[in-house]
């Protein structure tokens, strides 16, 4: 019974321990951060390996639990950074804000601090579709949410980064993203 856990344990981590690590390095933007609940996602999978019955896939069960330890780690860290400053070029250069405008530090400032001021649910959504480019039908998946609720929530994170930074950076969010 130990070696079969022993086996079905290794081969879940082999097979999605970085798509969690990188889920969560997304969300914490600290790697050392990220690395501890990591580490906290497997040791409760060890735990509830015994008692997990395969009606969601492996993927969608680990992202929920991934999911669960986020946010339990950002209510009690309040004062943590979203993402790093890659992820925030990359992601502003996508959505149409020229990488010139990126160079102000104050601009990188206050969009790391609208991204910060979303909340954790709108901000799963923002980097399972943004950065690590999962489809509507994969993000409601890995969330345990319906595809609608996935749109909606996309929408409404997109709408909320644009009104935060309307005022703080010049031009905001293009209007065509909102």
């Amino acid at each position: 019974m130990y070696d079969d856990l022993y086996e079905k344990m290794g081969s879940i981590y082999e097979q999605h321990y970085m798509a969690v690590y990188c889920f969560l390095l997304h969300f914490t933007g600290n790697q050392n951060e990220t690395e501890d609940l990591t580490q906290e996602v497997f040791t409760r999978v060890v735990k509830a390996l015994p008692t997990y019955d395969g009606r969601v896939a492996v993927k969608t069960w680990l992202f929920s639990i991934a999911k669960h330890i986020a946010i339990d780690h950002y209510r009690k860290q309040k004062l943590y950074e979203l993402v790093s400053e890659n992820w925030l070029m990359r992601l502003t250069a996508k959505q149409g804000i020229p990488e010139v405008e990126l160079d102000n530090k104050e601009e990188m400032r206050e969009i790391k601090d609208a991204l910060q001021r979303l909340k954790p649910s709108y901000r799963m959504v923002v980097i399972l579709r943004s950065v690590e480019g999962y489809s509507i039908r994969e993000t409601a998946e890995l969330l345990a949410i319906s595809e609608a609720k996935v749109k909606v929530v996309y929408h409404r994170a997109l709408k909320k980064l644009q009104h935060f930074l309307k005022d703080s950076v010049k031009g905001g969010i293009p209007h065509e993203l909102a």
